[in-house]
């Protein structure tokens, strides 16, 4: 997945053939614990998977999903769940701003007077991380994505075409990093 590697591309020009998620055991992915914040807005949330993504050997970001009882990944968008990245390098929220928006435009092409206002909220919706941050994106149905930060509420984006792109970076059939889908959703029953 190219979501937060523009730091890299200028360096090294990195496709999504060089990046490959870690596959979590079985054991952590059943012994990981709903954080607290999550617990606050998703009561019921149960684990759905884990993966790291890497890019040449760079450990960027643990992901971890949560979702409501119910969940279908094939209709994600109608759900209600957590996306927690838990950061292993620093990025400033312009580089993720500018990865997301151009992931997002990998499963349609989206106005460019849009993804400009779009790629403005982002950047005002997250903050520049350093290893150990915690980004959490909260998923509402028809409403938009809300965002913590180290488990604490930080802004939210009040528009439901952008939460289901968003989101889609990594839930979508269209994404570029099938494997971390696939790992995210690996105890999601179908």
């Amino acid at each position: 997945m190219k979501l937060v590697v523009a730091a890299f591309s200028a360096l090294f020009s990195v496709g999504a053939a060089h990046m490959a998620p870690t596959v979590f055991a079985q054991a952590d992915k059943a012994s990981a614990t709903l954080p607290a914040e999550v617990r606050e807005v998703l009561p019921e949330a149960r684990l759905a998977g884990r993966a790291r993504l890497s890019v040449w050997g760079f450990q960027i970001y643990d992901a971890t999903l949560w979702v409501a009882p119910g969940f279908k990944a094939d209709t994600f968008q109608d759900h209600d769940f957590a996306l927690d990245l838990a950061y292993l390098r620093s990025f400033s929220r312009d580089d993720i701003a500018k990865s997301s928006l151009g992931e997002m435009g990998r499963q349609r092409q989206i106005p460019t007077d849009k993804a400009a206002a779009w790629e403005r909220q982002l950047r005002d919706a997250i903050p520049d991380v350093k290893p150990g941050d915690r980004i959490t994106g909260v998923h509402r149905p028809g409403q938009g994505a809300s965002f913590l930060v180290n488990g604490k509420p930080y802004k939210a984006i009040r528009d439901a075409e952008f939460a289901r792109l968003f989101f889609g970076i990594w839930l979508a059939d269209a994404t570029s990093e099938p494997a971390m889908r696939r790992e995210l959703l690996s105890l999601v029953k179908p």
